[in-house]
């Protein structure tokens, strides 16, 4: 019987901790560096499970995102997998939605980057079509390559934000998107 915990990171079974960096090494082909598993930390963690087996997992931490010069407080989720031999079972789309619900009771957007857009399309999100950028101090950068892969959940007042204005997220150590 599959079970959906909910963790805060620092709450997060330390025996798991392995586990998950295990998963999400597979998950992205041995790709997901230690910059990416500290990007899943400070938040919540939603984990599909079979007993004691880890399944599934998404993290989402607070970040704010910039948009058309307005600041808007984010739920940003990182590190999102499912282990090989249960994709397609629909875990991580109860866990994206679980997500989903966390950010609109608690947050005004959700964002994301993916290559994968389509799998969170079919559950809300929505692809940013205006530039990207990165906030390093006082100055905006340029992020080109991050075009087309960064999303958003609209949450409460962000519902009428314009999709193709100038999005900017703060910089962090490793990818900032």
């Amino acid at each position: 019987m599959t079970t959906i915990d909910m963790h805060e990171s620092g709450e997060l079974p330390s025996a798991w901790v392995p586990t998950l960096r295990r998963l999400l090494d597979d998950a992205f082909d041995g790709e997901f560096s230690d910059h990416d598993w500290e990007h899943c930390l400070g938040g919540q963690h939603v984990v599909a499970r079979d007993g004691e087996e880890l399944l599934c997992h998404a993290a989402l931490v607070p970040r704010t995102l910039e948009i058309d010069g307005h600041e808007w407080r984010c739920g940003y989720v990182e590190g999102v997998a499912t282990a090989a031999p249960v994709q397609g079972r629909g875990l991580g789309s109860t866990v994206m939605r679980r997500i989903g619900q966390m950010i609109d009771h608690d947050f005004e957007i959700g964002g994301l980057s993916t290559e994968r857009p389509a799998f969170y399309e079919s559950l809300g999100w929505e692809l940013w079509h205006g530039p990207t950028f990165v906030r390093r101090g006082p100055r905006l950068v340029r992020t080109e390559d991050e075009d087309g892969g960064v999303m958003v959940l609209r949450a409460g007042p962000s519902r009428s934000v314009d999709l193709s204005a100038p999005i900017a997220c703060h910089e962090r150590p490793g990818d900032d998107w």
